[in-house]
Formats: structure tokens, C-alpha cells, sequence
């Protein structure tokens, strides 16, 4: 009896029950392949993070004394694609069990599940033993219910995990403290500085030019900084407790251009790659909060476990509740085409020209970057939800389509209709001058709607909340937007749709 194991380049959980023990008839297998470098143009720096968490995984597996195939991109044997090379391993080394985790992606699952059922040996699929919840667990929540409501699910996961908890009612007397999470950054806390791990990644970079890999972004220095194993993303864990944490929750809404990470944890790809565990993350916050709770406040806390045990695990859900059908739904038509500044942050407009740029440098934006900067323009400029998807996809480190599909469609371009989120996230650059200094050194005036110095983000609200009122004037969170519309004088509305319109057919000009 020979068993095959397959490790996925998001599965890298050392923690994994099938690692507890070492036969001598299994062998584990990870791929770096051309199916997965070019399904979507990436970023450079994730698919060197990738790579380089994958083969760092693979030789830990090693040292640890199992048996451990790892195809480079380059090796002889690659054949590029999934399950051609489990086929070549099964018949050259006459395998008679096949096994492998459930993806988190639905492309693979449904790759995974067809080739297991083509083989005539015993297949078998586990747990990644990852998440808090199942894959289904929230559809079954939701069961018979007309919304998804995220806060709703996650209080019922506070109160199944006691997390937060005082008997049955929350901990500091509220199940959220998200009104204490907008402050905008001015520098009265100073941020301490980040740590940046060394790794070292020249071969990789080399192999992606010898293989004439097509990436998005930059990469100028020889190491990649994010955490790639368990022992760095424990060190990185550590350091946000002692350092980060007391003002999380303050700012986690803030921008500025002169900080990338603000207060932020930079540990959402070790998350996400499974290098840690949500709960180790939760568990571990929790403990040094509970030993320095007089220093930090409980609304820094709750707004960092929030994004974990709620957003994350709701996403999550979300994705297995509505997949396949939900990476198709573009709810308000939208079909325009991403402008060329998404690829290289060449635009005055300063609070795009900061979000980019910081994503084509370092591979990485934070959730109000993502929702209230880049998304917020797509969504006025009607781009196309496709387009959308696979630029965030693409972008950053740490995107996997099962938490980067309902993000992006659902949340940021309320293409599912409101499934995810109960109105669209829009605004004007009023929003944007609130969370952060941008406005501050733009071309553009952040209070005109009109004229060549006229924040694009003024008219092109406007002009959307007019374009989109068949399907959202009758949305109850949208009346007050609309009955301002609807006080405004008709020529200035056609002068508004008609700036909207110069933004639109010619964004790269603004």
C-alpha cells in the first residue's frame, strides 16, 4: 500500500493532524505550477511568496523525515498542469490511495473531485483543519433567511467559541465597537517600525525571468519580507501584540502617505497560506490582551478579532453558499474596462495614485484601500466586476479567490445585488479626506463637484446614484442620497453627468 498526499501552495499547515505521525508508505507532493502563475496575472511578490513559503514548507516536511516530492517550475517531470502530474507520480510510483485537503478554492475542489473520481484506486479527501467553521456551516445558519447578515453570524460565533464572552452577553457590554475604529491617523501615536524578514528569494526571481512568468507589480530588493514560515509568522504575531495592537483598532480605517501598514498586522498571508491558524491568531491576542488589558482598550481587540472570526469566516461562507453562480452576477450592468493607471498608479488623483502604488510596491493594501479607494472608483466608473476580480485577484500577496471573490463582487462592487453587503460602499471624496491626508497634497479639490480642479470622485458619485436608480432607489440605506439628488437644481445634475462622463471615457487623462 503506497499513499500519495497532496499539499496545495495554501495548505502549508504544519499543525496538520497528518503530520502527527511518519509511515513509511506515504509520500507528499507540492507543485509550482504554469497553471497556476498564469490563470490570473499576479503580482511578483506573490508569486515569489508563494514559492517560497511552498519549497521553505517542503523542506521542513523533509527535515522532519517524511518523503517529500516538490516539482520546481523548471523541473523535467512539471508538467504544468494539477492532475498530469499526480497521474505521472501515481504510475510511476505505483500509488494505491490518493489523498489531498478540500480546497478553499472552487476551481480546485471541482479539479480535485473529477480527477478522484477518474482514478481506480482509493481516494479520499480531509479537513485542512484550519478555519472555525466548516465550509457549509454558514449557509446552514442562514437557512431560510432572506439576508446574510454578517453581524448576526458573527455574534452567534462569539458565543459558540466564547470569545469576548461574559455568560451570554459581550464582553465591555457591546458586540462591536466599530464606531470606535474610524479615527483618522495624524501622527499623535507614533507606528513603530516594522519588522521585514529577510528571505531570501534570488532564485526564484531568476527562475520566473527564465520561465518569462508575466507578473503585475514590482520587486526591487532581494528579499521578500512577509512571513513564510510558522516560527516568522509566530515572531510577526508576537510583535503586533506588543507593539501594534494598542492602537489596531484606533486606526484600522486610516490612511496616510506616509505609512503603508499603519497599525496593522501584515499577517494576512501566513493566515491565508495556512502557515497559522485564525485561532492560534485569536488565542494569542486574547491571552496578551487579558496580561496588559489595563494598557490597551477592549475596542482595539474586538476590531481585530472582528476581521477574523467574523469577516473572514463569513466570507469564507459566503464563497461555498453561492459558488459557481456568484463569480457571474454583475447586479448594476457595470461594463466599462479598468483604466491603465490601475497598472501603474499614473493618475492625479492622489488618493488612487497612494493605494496603487502601494500595492504595486509592496503587494499589499489594507481593507479600506481595497474598499474606499480603488474599489469606490471602480464601482462609480461602472467598470466591469470581471475586470475588477482579477486585478485584486492579481495584486496582492494575499489574495485567494475565496476571500478575495466575495470581497471584491459582493462587498466593494455590489455586483451580487446586496447578498453580502446592504448597500453599495460609494462615496465621495468627502469620505476619502475623512479616513486620511491624501486630500491634502491632491491636484484636485476634494468640495467641487465642477470645473478642471473638481475631485473626479464628486461627479462620478453623483452621476452613479443617477445612473443606478432602477435598481437602487427603492434600497432603504440609500434614501437620504437620493432625496439630496433629487434636491439638486436639473442643470447642475446634467453639468455633474456630463463631468462624470470626461472621467469615465478618459480616465487616464484625469
Amino acid at each position: 500500500m503506497k499513499t500519495l498526499r497532496l499539499i496545495l501552495g495554501d495548505q502549508l499547515n504544519s499543525k496538520h493532524s497528518w503530520y502527527k505521525d511518519n509511515p513509511d508508505n506515504i509520500t507528499y507532493c507540492l507543485f509550482e505550477m504554469r497553471q497556476e502563475t498564469d490563470y490570473v496575472k499576479h503580482h511578483i511578490q506573490k508569486v515569489i511568496g508563494f514559492f517560497a513559503a511552498m519549497r521553505n514548507f517542503a523542506n521542513h516536511l523533509k527535515n522532519s523525515g517524511f518523503e517529500v516530492i516538490y516539482f520546481k517550475l523548471d523541473d523535467k517531470n512539471n508538467t504544468q498542469d494539477l492532475t498530469s502530474n499526480l497521474n505521472y507520480l501515481i504510475k510511476q510510483h505505483s500509488i494505491t490511495n490518493f489523498e489531498y485537503q478540500l480546497p478553499d478554492e472552487y476551481r480546485f475542489d471541482q479539479q480535485l473531485s473529477n480527477f478522484s473520481n477518474s482514478l481506480d484506486i482509493k481516494t479520499k479527501s480531509v479537513s485542512t483543519e484550519h478555519f472555525y467553521t466548516k465550509r457549509h456551516d454558514l449557509k446552514q445558519f442562514f437557512k431560510g433567511k432572506k439576508q446574510y447578515l454578517m453581524e448576526n453570524f458573527y455574534r452567534d460565533m462569539r458565543k459558540k467559541h466564547d470569545i469576548l464572552m461574559v455568560a451570554d452577553q459581550p464582553e465591555g457590554g457591546k458586540w462591536n465597537y466599530d464606531k470606535s475604529n474610524r479615527n483618522k491617523w495624524k501622527g499623535e501615536h507614533a507606528i513603530p517600525s516594522y519588522k521585514y524578514y529577510k528571505n531570501k528569494v534570488d532564485d526564484i526571481v531568476t527562475l520566473l525571468n527564465k520561465q518569462e512568468v508575466k507578473t503585475i507589480g514590482k520587486f526591487e530588493t532581494k528579499t521578500f519580507s512577509y512571513p513564510i514560515n510558522r516560527e516568522q509568522a509566530l515572531d510577526q504575531l508576537k510583535y503586533f501584540c506588543e507593539e501594534l495592537l494598542i492602537h489596531f483598532g484606533d486606526y484600522q480605517d486610516a490612511m496616510h502617505t506616509d505609512q503603508v501598514y499603519l497599525f496593522h498586522s501584515r499577517l494576512s498571508f501566513a493566515i491565508n497560506l495556512k502557515i497559522i491558524s485564525p485561532k492560534n491568531v485569536v488565542d494569542t491576542v486574547l491571552n496578551y490582551w487579558r496580561k496588559h488589558g489595563q494598557d490597551i482598550a477592549i475596542s482595539q481587540v474586538e476590531g481585530f478579532i472582528r476581521q477574523i472570526i467574523g469577516w473572514r469566516e463569513y466570507m469564507r461562507g459566503m464563497y461555498w453558499a453561492l459558488m459557481p453562480e456568484y463569480k457571474t452576477l454583475n447586479h448594476l450592468e457595470n461594463t466599462n474596462t479598468l483604466p491603465a493607471f490601475f497598472w501603474t498608479g499614473n493618475t492625479k488623483m492622489n488618493c488612487l495614485k497612494q493605494a496603487i502604488t502601494n500595492s504595486l510596491d509592496n503587494g499589499y493594501a489594507h481593507h479600506i484601500q481595497r474598499l474606499m479607494v480603488t474599489g469606490n472608483f471602480a464601482l462609480l466608473a461602472q467598470i466591469n466586476p470581471d475586470d475588477v476580480d482579477a486585478w485584486y485577484l492579481g495584486i496582492y500577496v494575499d489574495a485567494v479567490e475565496w476571500v478575495q471573490l466575495p470581497n471584491t463582487r459582493g462587498m466593494s462592487q455590489f455586483a451580487d445585488g446586496g447578498k453580502i453587503a446592504t448597500k453599495p460602499y460609494v462615496s465621495s471624496g468627502s469620505y476619502i479626506n475623512k479616513m486620511s491626508n491624501y486630500c491634502d497634497s491632491c491636484y484636485y479639490n476634494k468640495k467641487e463637484k465642477l470645473g478642471d480642479k473638481a475631485c473626479p470622485f464628486n461627479s462620478l458619485y453623483w452621476n452613479f446614484l443617477d445612473d443606478k436608480r432602477p435598481q437602487l432607489g427603492n434600497n432603504f440605506r440609500m434614501k437620504m442620497m437620493y432625496s439630496l439628488l433629487d434636491k439638486m437644481d436639473a442643470k447642475q445634475i446634467s453639468a455633474i453627468k456630463d463631468k462624470a462622463q470626461q472621467i469615465i471615457e478618459n480616465p487616464d487623462s484625469f
